[in-house]
């Protein structure tokens, strides 16, 4: 692939303390597993810190992408929702919340390619309207889906035929058994969105937008699953398809 071909894909990062060093500092980070799918997948990466934003600060910010993967972390505010926190739910990350929900309102109403993966779902779903489960073991049963100390389940997913997921996945006759690590998930569904995999147990795992040219959410961690990157790949193709058009 040519250099010139490859579309800019914005990453939003996670904002915590972190040690190096001697230094222990508040700082943006993201784990490498997910720029590095991105640029196996043919795009170029820039990382997106939490940061002040207001509808102007995301326009301009997005004008510089082809296309926005909104990546994993802590739990969203529930009053983002309308709920208390579940005694459950992380500390809420309020700059992160904020900024992400404005990138993702910008991104839909500009039609920019979008990839949301894990909290990226929670964020789409959230911004359009709907709820999450805080604490999915008091709905299922089991913990089955968030093992702990960063062991990820592997659980099949039913994938909806007619679904773009499905297109960009290709043809899956059996189940897609994916990797998890979620102790929420969303409940009510908002306006607009289609439900485009489950678990057996009836969970959502993946939401997208027919009205957009590609807004797809998985609730699973398609990084943590380096030989197969097709989602990445859908995305960074739909991005140069998005760069074309609007050159």
């Amino acid at each position: 692939m040519n250099d010139s071909d490859r579309p800019i894909i914005g990453l939003t990062t996670y904002l915590e303390q972190s040690q190096t060093g001697v230094w222990d500092v508040p700082a943006s980070f993201l784990p490498k597993a997910y720029f590095e799918a991105v640029t196996r997948a043919g795009g170029i990466v820039v990382l997106l810190p939490p940061q002040p934003v207001s509808p102007e600060i995301a326009r301009r910010v997005l004008h510089g992408l082809d296309g926005l993967i909104i990546t994993g972390g802590k739990d969203i505010n529930p009053a983002r929702y309308g709920q208390e926190p579940h005694p459950t739910t992380d500390d809420s990350r309020l700059d992160r919340d904020a900024w992400e929900d404005e990138l993702m309102r910008q991104a839909l109403e500009a039609d920019l390619p979008f990839l949301g993966i894990c909290r990226g779902a929670q964020i789409l779903n959230v911004a359009l309207g709907g709820t999450l489960h805080q604490h999915l073991p008091d709905v299922i049963g089991h913990g089955n889906y968030q093992l702990g100390g960063g062991n990820f389940s592997h659980v099949p997913v039913e994938v909806e035929p007619d679904s773009l997921l499905a297109t960009v996945l290709g043809t899956q006759t059996e189940p897609l058994v994916v990797p998890l690590y979620h102790h929420q998930a969303i409940d009510q569904v908002a306006e607009g969105l289609v439900v485009t995999a489950r678990t057996s147990d009836g969970v959502i795992e993946a939401v997208e937008l027919p009205t957009a040219t590609f807004a797809v959410a998985v609730q699973w961690h398609p990084e943590a699953a380096p030989e197969d990157i097709r989602l990445f790949e859908g995305l960074v193709d739909a991005a140069r398809l998005n760069r074309k058009a609007l050159a």
